[in-house]
């Protein structure tokens, strides 16, 4: 009888421990962010910051960089992860240039990336966005991320990044045409696309409890070539782009 127990025991402990390493986890998290108000302001504004990881049993979860867009990985191999992205950008109203430039919608964009392992410690990333509505525009970044962590206890990322964007949305935020110049007293300007920003950005997490965590994020851009040199920044913005947030994170089964 009492070996028949230990077995049905050890069943029950083999299977537990089969399910624990089958079982996602999901985290979540939730807080404020400061973002700059639209491409090229000095002042800032208040958005939610959210993140949503997944993983399976006591994997740690996969590293997502702060800043990056928003989408699952579809399909991985050697290293090599790609995937759709979503991202979302402010509009710029008129009210924000002093009534006197054309105001810029809200803009949700569209695209995919392609992310690459190179270390345990190194991925670079890739994304291409399209705009849909708003500014219409396409942008890419370009992203390194240094990653030193303890499983899911704390983890915290560094690395550079380089924003690119065509025409279109160049002069959407940075471009004076002949009309508005008029009627602004700025010199007109032909915002050509190409390199926009360059960078940093960093990240932290700490596991306060089993369930209870912090997320936290800081980054840097500064506008160079056709943005740097814009009308529109100087007299309505910054070439300094920063942003920041913190969050509290729930873990659970």
């Amino acid at each position: 009888m009492s070996l028949a127990l230990l077995a049905t025991g050890s069943a029950a402990f083999a299977q537990d421990a089969e399910e624990d390493r089958t079982r996602s986890r999901t985290r979540i998290a939730l807080g404020p962010q400061l973002v700059p108000s639209f491409p090229g302001s000095d002042s800032m504004r208040l958005r939610p910051l959210i993140d949503i990881a997944r993983t399976r049993g006591n994997e740690p979860f996969p590293f997502e960089a702060p800043d990056e867009a928003a989408g699952p990985i579809l399909w991985r191999s050697n290293g090599w992860q790609l995937g759709p992205a979503l991202g979302v950008e402010g509009k710029r109203s008129r009210k924000d240039t002093d009534g006197l430039l054309p105001k810029v919608g809200f803009t949700v964009e569209l695209g995919g990336f392609v992310q690459y392992q190179l270390a345990p410690s190194l991925r670079l990333r890739t994304e291409v966005r399209q705009g849909i509505g708003g500014h219409k525009g396409l942008i890419g970044t370009v992203s390194a991320d240094y990653v030193a962590r303890d499983r899911d206890q704390w983890l915290f990322s560094i690395g550079p990044r380089v924003t690119l964007t065509n025409d279109r949305y160049h002069r959407a935020y940075f471009g004076v045409d002949p009309a508005s110049a008029a009627a602004s007293g700025l010199s007109a300007y032909k915002a050509d696309g190409g390199l926009q920003a360059v960078g940093a950005g960093t990240g932290f997490l700490y596991q306060l409890t089993p369930r209870w965590g912090l997320y936290s994020y800081a980054k840097y851009d500064r506008l160079v070539a056709d943005a740097g040199r814009s009308p529109v920044v100087r007299a309505f913005g910054s070439r300094n782009q920063l942003s920041g947030g913190v969050a509290l994170s729930f873990t659970f089964r």
